[in-house]
């Protein structure tokens, strides 16, 4: 009786409703609580009516110019199914409609989750250039290609977009990117953005699709200045003033990052004992370092506690930290080559093997290396101040040594 009084009803609904172009405004009832709502306006929309809990309600389930008669069946059945059982189709609705929102509230762009990873991490980056390198990087090669996407859709294919123009010709960059792209996906996944695996991770995944790095070409070490000719390297910068050019000399003395030294502070400096403690946080190992200040590196420190205007060692002309793309230039054009600040490092380290007896421990632990495994550190408790100490001196005794026209140490711009 109800399937033919439905057939009827609905029979009788399709010819004034649905065929009609314009149809007459009212409430036109399908049956089982299914209405086709016109207004006098001509605009027509769904609507079911159900009691729950004895209590009247009814759902507006879409406008006739979208949802069909079967369709707005079908959706009436459903939430009709949903009655018998106790649900509130339109409270469920809701509350999916207040998941979407709050899900779609947590979704970050990949731009988004960079920038809050670098916001948190980086107060542990003891390198003012690494700092900088962050943003840039991403901002040149990957925010371009997925910056403004969901976290959630960086997959494999995009992650290759993004390094493959840039894999063989700069592979260093390419490598670090990659790197950088990594650690941002798996802070979004432990922060609950992204699910799966990590399309940028290298082992067991990007390696068996992009050459090694060293493959792609040679690696290419810091340029350095060869230390036969330190000494009249030495004796040019000494005729260089500022700031920038005795952080570069203090550096070279201390063998030193050039990023220790230009956020080298006062109360760090002990004047005493002719020391100076680079804290963990400014370290790339993250342990103290304690450096042994020679003669010369002493000079320097009285030099600049004669203009000191602030916390910092070195202080640049506005009051801050000097660039340390200044002392790069400096040595470049005392040099008349394109060596690095960094490559000092290896200039001393290359005359402490080659022209000094000191043992090779000594030598790595002035430069702030880490010596030995975990079983050799444990019971070595001290770090060779005092023979470190000599070393300083000794070091700074060579940089200072005499240059001659011709012979033994050879005038650095006689080579250009």
């Amino acid at each position: 009786m109800a399937r033919r009084q439905r057939d009827r009803l609905s029979a009788a609904f399709i010819a004034s409703a649905t065929r009609a172009r314009s149809p007459r405004p009212g409430m036109h009832n399908d049956g089982f609580g299914l209405y086709l709502c016109v207004a006098d306006s001509g605009s027509a929309s769904w609507l079911f009516r159900y009691k729950l809990d004895k209590k009247p309600r009814q759902m507006g389930l879409g406008s006739l110019d979208e949802i069909a008669l079967a369709e707005a069946r079908e959706l009436a059945d459903d939430a009709r199914r949903k009655v018998r059982a106790g649900i509130d189709p339109i409270e469920e609705r809701r509350a999916a409609k207040r998941s979407a929102s709050l899900n779609q509230a947590k979704v970050m762009t990949f731009k988004q989750c960079a920038e809050s990873y670098m916001a948190a991490h980086r107060s542990g980056w003891s390198n003012a250039t690494h700092a900088m390198q962050w943003p840039q990087s991403l901002e040149t090669y990957a925010y371009p290609v997925f910056g403004e996407l969901p976290i959630d859709a960086i997959d494999l294919g995009l992650v290759l977009k993004v390094l493959e123009p840039i894999w063989a010709i700069k592979p260093e960059t390419a490598s670090r990117v990659r790197g950088r792209i990594e650690s941002i996906l798996d802070w979004a996944t432990v922060r609950e953005h992204r699910t799966g695996e990590n399309p940028a991770r290298w082992r067991g995944h990007l390696e068996s699709l992009l050459p090694k790095r060293t493959k792609v070409r040679a690696v290419k070490h810091h340029a350095a200045v060869p230390y036969l000719e330190l000494p009249a390297f030495m004796a040019e910068l000494r005729h260089v003033t500022g700031v920038s050019a005795r952080a570069l000399e203090f550096t070279m003395l201390t063998f030193s990052r050039a990023g220790e030294a230009v956020g080298a502070r006062w109360d760090e400096v002990n004047l005493a004992e002719r020391l100076w403690i680079v804290p963990s946080s400014r370290m790339k190992a993250r342990k103290e370092h304690r450096v042994p200040l020679s003669d010369a590196a002493m000079a320097i420190i009285e030099q600049m506690a004669e203009v000191r205007s602030g916390d910092l060692v070195f202080t640049g002309v506005r009051g801050g930290a000097i660039d340390e793309n200044n002392m790069r230039l400096i040595a470049r054009r005392v040099a008349n080559a394109p060596i690095t600040t960094h490559g000092f490092r290896s200039t001393f380290r290359d005359w402490a093997a080659e022209r000094s007896n000191f043992p090779h421990e000594v030598a790595e632990m002035a430069l702030g290396h880490v010596v030995g495994d975990a079983v050799e550190r444990a019971y070595r408790r001290g770090d060779l101040f005092e023979k470190r100490r000599q070393l300083a001196e000794a070091w700074a005794r060579y940089c200072s040594t005499p240059v001659r026209a011709t012979g033994g140490v050879i005038p650095i711009r006689a080579q250009a």
